[in-house]
């Protein structure tokens, strides 16, 4: 009998090589795992590379929060729509890659803790596009949101509406707005988070019904698709026209975001646009006011001074998680107005600032005018600060309608139901300045300016020549201490020994305790009253003749006193 052979090793099988993923803008290859641990943004380029909606609602929703709103809702095909392939096997299809039933998934969850309604749509199905079950899904998602008082935070991804559900998909334009209009009316907050990419009927609809928008960095965004507009008028758009960075430089957007930062960004918003809030401030011991020191050449001398702390200045050291939104959602973003929604000793506020001597634009004031619509609908007190030499006086700003959103600015500010505190921090010119200064407070640095009109703008009208303006300045009466005597303002603000610049921390805490100070008397005062004690304010303006009343009572007495 023969030895028995040893039975030879088997060899194990090689360990399948990890998946990878190479960078479609800068090639950099990294494996699967870790690039869908960094949110699938390359750590080379920042190129924000698509995730499904499943994994916006893992990235977004607190573990084990989100409860799917119109799970069991399933599309068919009523047009009977077949064209190289039925839209049925589409659908199927569809379901088969990417594990879901539609384009759209939507629930109530947590983000950081705060209840909201979350809508994320799936590219990879259709393209993202909406057809009936989609504007169902949305519809039923803010229906939800309404009834339950819920914030509603939305991730686009999509070309548009569902052409094989014809007119039927259209329609859902109009009924996701209608939704999102009543979630509006009931005054609570919506985000819209625009990805790439964003096109057609739904960012047309409720993508872009947003109190704020936020796009992706680089993000395609848009009405009509390349292929569209080629299609239809010829014209060929360069892709960098559509990206996010340039609808904020047009003042479509409020913000650019990068992913990793987004759930954080998003919690803060939700946040600082939830209502019903307390109302008790913190008590402040106020310094005394200043005496007048300084004549109007000094104090316009500081006021205009290079080194004199500006708006951003004071956003940094008055305010904390200063949220800056953007753009006009028409135009453009003027950067001479800095608004946003910043907290205030724990308060969430609408602030609104002239930035230096920069002269604003229509698009300035009209993204003030859209801020202060935000404060309306989210019972947010207004703090606004004026620094700038008057509104741009060029043809192109006249053209865009200068003189129309100052008057609109006035006349928002004049019917605001909530508190509105201004402080003249530099120079306070002409319309330009009162635009952002009609308030319940006025409050003034102590060596700002204000005025009718620049010094040297005056000397060209009065002496024709504008060399001559310190002719007028004591006449002009633009200090702070003059205003104070005149009824102007209500109250003056001091600053550091030899003014602001000599030190900015010191000259912010003086306005933090003034603003908090009157915040706190104004916060206390009835919405209605308020609106009727600052028109009264304003009417009492410049009245220093002496009424029939007070004339008959001056002789009254004198005739009692025998004179």
């Amino acid at each position: 009998m023969a030895d028995a052979q040893p039975t030879p090793a088997v060899e194990p099988a090689p360990a399948p090589e990890p998946a990878v993923h190479k960078c479609r803008k800068c090639a950099r290859t990294v494996d699967e795992a870790t690039f869908a641990a960094e949110l699938r943004v390359c750590g080379g380029c920042g190129h924000h590379a698509a995730l499904t909606a499943l994994e916006w609602i893992d990235h977004l929703a607190d573990p084990g929060t989100f409860r799917e709103i119109g799970k069991r809702l399933f599309s068919t095909d009523p047009l009977q729509f077949s064209v190289t392939t039925s839209y049925r096997e589409r659908l199927r299809e569809a379901e088969r890659r990417t594990g879901m039933h539609e384009a759209a998934l939507a629930g109530e969850a947590r983000l950081e803790g705060r209840p909201v309604v979350l809508i994320s749509l799936e590219f990879d199905f259709l393209g993202g596009t909406m057809g009936s079950v989609v504007g169902e899904k949305v519809a039923r998602a803010f229906a939800v949101a309404t009834r339950r008082r819920l914030p509603v935070v939305s991730i686009l991804a999509s070309g548009g509406a569902r052409i094989q559900e014809g007119m039927l998909a259209l329609m859902q334009m109009a009924k996701t707005a209608i939704a999102v209009a009543e979630h509006q009316a009931a005054q609570l907050p919506y985000i819209s988070v625009l990805t790439n990419p964003s096109f057609g009927g739904t960012f047309a609809s409720f993508g872009s019904l947003g109190d704020i928008l936020i796009g992706e960095p680089g993000a395609q965004i848009g009405f009509a698709g390349a292929r569209v507009v080629e299609g239809t008028i010829a014209e060929k758009i360069p892709k960098a026209q559509r990206r996010a960075e340039a609808l904020l430089e047009h003042g479509m957007i409020d913000m650019i975001v990068e992913r990793p930062h987004l759930r954080n960004r998003l919690a803060v918003l939700v946040s600082q646009l939830t209502p019903n809030r307390s109302d008790v401030w913190p008590t402040v011991q106020l310094a005394p006011t200043p005496e007048p020191t300084r004549t109007p050449a000094e104090v316009i001398e500081l006021a205009r001074s290079p080194s004199r702390p500006r708006a951003p200045s004071y956003v940094d050291r008055v305010f904390q998680s200063f949220s800056q939104l953007h753009g006009d959602r028409c135009y453009g973003d003027d950067p001479a107005i800095l608004a946003g929604i910043a907290t205030l000793q724990g308060h969430p506020v609408v602030l609104i600032a002239q930035w230096g001597q920069m002269m604003p634009m229509p698009e300035g004031y009209r993204k003030s005018l859209r801020l202060l619509r935000l404060a309306e609908k989210f019972a947010l007190p207004v703090v606004t600060l004026v620094d700038t030499r008057g509104a741009f006086p060029g043809l192109e700003a006249e053209h865009r309608g200068i003189a129309l959103t100052i008057g609109e600015n006035l006349a928002a500010l004049a019917r605001l139901p909530v508190p509105v505190v201004n402080v003249v921090i530099g120079e306070g010119g002409s319309g330009g300045a009162l635009a952002l200064g009609l308030a319940d407070v006025i409050l003034m640095q102590e060596n700002a300016i204000y005025s009718v009109i620049a010094p040297e703008g005056a000397a060209a009208i009065l002496l024709h020549d504008a060399t001559r303006s310190e002719e007028l300045l004591p006449a002009l009466k633009f200090r702070a201490h003059d205003l104070l005597e005149l009824g102007v303002i209500d109250d003056i603000v001091p600053e550091p020994p030899g003014g602001a610049h000599r030190d900015p921390d010191a000259a912010a805490r003086q306005v933090l305790e003034r603003v908090v100070h009157h915040l706190a008397r104004l916060s206390s005062i009835k919405p209605r009253k308020l609106v009727r004690r600052r028109a009264d304010r304003y009417k009492a303006i410049g009245r220093f003749e002496r009424s029939i009343v007070h004339r008959a009572r001056e002789i009254v007495a004198r005739i009692s006193g025998g004179q």
